[in-house]
């Protein structure tokens, strides 16, 4: 039984990858009246279809990521970094750093470390420090200081090298609204490139399986973590 709310920050690289990927856990999450906040490092706006205007179809996403978190009762934050070329730097792991202080999660979820996409794995690195600068004192910053107490790395078709899952949260009840929140995202239900609703939908009736649940979604967690501690056997 969980005893008091919580608040989840969803780090993506592009809007839709939180989304989908960790959608279910946050839909969840939500039903059960815990704080749901969504932060994307770019927009993922070169995935515009053909013909359609970059910066036009940009505000789309931006839109779509208001309008998902705002079904979870939660609220989208996205950086303005170009699709593509976020920049593996201390300038923003220090504005993610910012909005960790600010959010004051109590679960981080991102990328997990190895990817097909850059940016994924920018975005693996730049949260993993961000959380560290947060937590540290010594870091003056506008808000005081604060460490996230647990970081998950989400289940990616695009980061799946090496990936392997250690923790299966139960998401059959926040299924059909994930699926709601998800379909109003342009790319999950109209890319001709890959079927993105489908396969999340799919996966996560076979992780379900693997779990003994209806509906599963699938993190990693930092190796130093991966500790258990007993009394005796």
């Amino acid at each position: 039984m969980q005893d008091k709310k919580l608040t989840i920050l969803a780090i993506g690289a592009h809007i839709g990858d939180m989304e989908l990927t960790a959608g279910g856990v946050l839909a969840t999450h939500s039903l059960k009246g815990d704080s749901i906040v969504t932060l994307a490092l770019t927009a993922g706006e070169k995935g515009a279809p053909a013909g359609r205007d970059v910066q036009d179809y940009r505000a789309q996403k931006v839109r779509e990521a208001e309008t998902f978190a705002a079904m979870l009762g939660g609220r989208s934050i996205v950086f303005d970094y170009p699709d593509g070329e976020l920049p593996d730097n201390d300038e923003v792991r220090f504005k993610v750093c910012d909005v960790i202080r600010e959010v004051q999660p109590n679960v981080i979820i991102t990328h997990f470390k190895n990817s097909m996409h850059k940016d994924h794995m920018n975005t693996h690195k730049i949260v993993t420090d961000a959380r560290f600068y947060a937590g540290n004192p010594f870091f003056e910053r506008k808000h005081p200081p604060y460490f996230a107490p647990k970081l998950y790395f989400a289940e990616n078709w695009e980061d799946a090298v090496d990936f392997k899952p250690y923790l299966y949260i139960d998401v059959t009840e926040g299924f059909e609204l994930w699926q709601k929140a998800a379909a109003t995202h342009w790319f999950v239900t109209g890319s001709k490139f890959f079927p993105y609703l489908e396969y999340y939908n799919h996966l996560s009736r076979v992780r379900g399986i693997e779990a003994r649940r209806g509906r599963a979604q699938c993190f990693a967690i930092p190796p130093e973590t991966m500790k258990e501690v007993r009394e005796s056997l």
